[in-house]
């Protein structure tokens, strides 16, 4: 037996805040697209890959297929390269990480990585003289600033001149807004201090000792900082869900209304008299 038009009325009116909840596009569904779901639990749409290399930065595994991501996280962490590479010129690139598949979902070694908004940047390091080193992989940073790198002779140095403006880059992004840095406190604390030194604005500090957090619940992240995108207003409308908190300094979320009388007599079908049964129609037209 079908539903009746009230019924139908009242299942649009209970679902409408939960849109973002599903999990994949589907014809019930057709206005998530692009970061859908939470990093853990979630699928992509749109994604655009990362180039294998560019200005100030080269993929890390450059033939494997999890170098895609959301087309705005894409573009924030190559503009963020870039700028590292013509403020400080004459370093090393920037390596970077696993992002997402190109469709989301599951990929080896992650327990998140699925939505599109997780990208891994590697350590900018030197030799302890100073001189510029591309990071030969996931080197474990010690509170020192050295990491003593298997299969080589001697330590490499992080470079926190060139972390701080990767690090800054990546805050004042117009592309992305960020929810979380990833990062063991040890490395958090040379990057904070150094931007201390250097006057940096208190609340851009602020900002990136609120996000440079060491996780609770995987491994500490002294081998490279995990950048995790927030779920913007224009990502969440359409399925997008944070997996973590929204930040006061980040856009506002659109307010969602109830939906519009022209809308529920769609829904309602033959039945319009429904909406005045359940009493949905009264507030829908003034937004109350």
């Amino acid at each position: 037996m079908s539903r009746s038009g009230s019924q139908l009325v009242a299942l649009a009116i209970a679902s409408w805040p939960l849109a973002g909840c599903l999990g994949t596009p589907t014809p019930l569904a057709p206005g998530l697209a692009g970061s859908i779901g939470v990093p853990h639990d979630g699928v992509q749409t749109g994604a655009a890959e990362l180039p294998v290399r560019g200005p100030g930065f080269v993929r890390y595994r450059p033939h494997t297929p999890n170098d895609w991501a959301n087309p705005k996280l894409v573009h924030a962490v190559e503009q963020a390269a870039a700028t590292v590479a013509r403020k400080r010129p004459g370093g090393a690139p920037l390596v970077i990480g696993d992002m997402s598949a190109r469709y989301g979902g599951d990929i080896p070694g992650h327990a998140s990585h699925e939505d599109g908004r997780d990208a891994d940047l590697l350590w900018y390091v030197t030799t302890p003289a100073g001189a510029p080193v591309q990071n030969p992989g996931f080197i474990h940073m010690g509170s020192d600033g050295l990491a003593d790198v298997v299969g080589r002779s001697g330590f490499l140095r992080l470079d926190v001149a060139r972390e701080w403006l990767l690090v800054k880059t990546l805050l004042q992004s117009p592309d992305i807004g960020v929810e979380w840095m990833f990062c063991a406190r040890p490395v958090e604390a040379l990057i904070i201090d150094y931007a201390r030194a250097r006057d940096e604005d208190p609340a851009l500090l602020w900002h990136a000792e609120t996000v440079l957090q060491q996780p609770g619940d995987s491994a500490p992240h002294d081998d490279h900082i995990h950048l995790r995108m927030a779920c913007t207003g224009d990502l969440a409308v359409h399925g997008c869900e944070g997996g973590g908190p929204y930040w006061d300094w980040l856009p506002p979320q659109p307010a969602l209304g109830p939906l519009d009388r022209a809308t529920l007599e769609s829904i309602a079908g033959d039945d319009p008299l429904a909406i005045e049964r359940t009493g949905a129609g009264s507030n829908a037209g003034n937004g109350a």
